[in-house]
């Protein structure tokens, strides 16, 4: 059981270089403290995570190739995350229009190899199991 994760949570990219808040559309979603609850396959880029800043992986190909103009030099470009899967593990019990709660503990990967993980869920007192 973890804590229920709503618009306004903020996340961390692995390669990113900033946090970013998650956002959840309202409907057809269950309110918690006033916000809407999300779930694991709320994973749109731009729409459910945000940019974390910029970029520093050098699987990105923006990355790469600025890191390669600068002859070598690490160079981080703008974030877009590109989510390559569903947010894991979800709530055990707990389902939101028949897909588990997005819950505290929750990571989701980047296909440029971040791994994005949850740093404040949102909520203060709802937990989901």
């Amino acid at each position: 059981m973890g804590t229920a994760t709503v618009t306004g949570a903020l996340a961390m990219c692995s390669f990113g270089v900033a946090p970013s808040s998650l956002n959840f559309l309202p409907t057809p979603k269950v309110m918690i403290e006033g916000r809407p609850a999300g779930t694991i396959a709320d994973i749109a880029p731009g729409v459910n995570v945000m940019p974390f800043g910029m970029c520093t992986s050098l699987s990105n190909p923006t990355v790469a190739a600025a890191t390669s103009a600068a002859l070598g030099v690490l160079t981080p470009m703008p974030c877009m995350p590109t989510i390559a899967g569903p947010w894991k593990p979800g709530a055990m019990k707990t389902t939101i229009g028949g897909k588990p709660a997005l819950t505290s503990g929750a990571t989701c990967n980047c296909a440029f190899g971040g791994v994005v993980s949850m740093t404040m869920t949102g909520a203060v007192r709802t937990t989901a199991g």
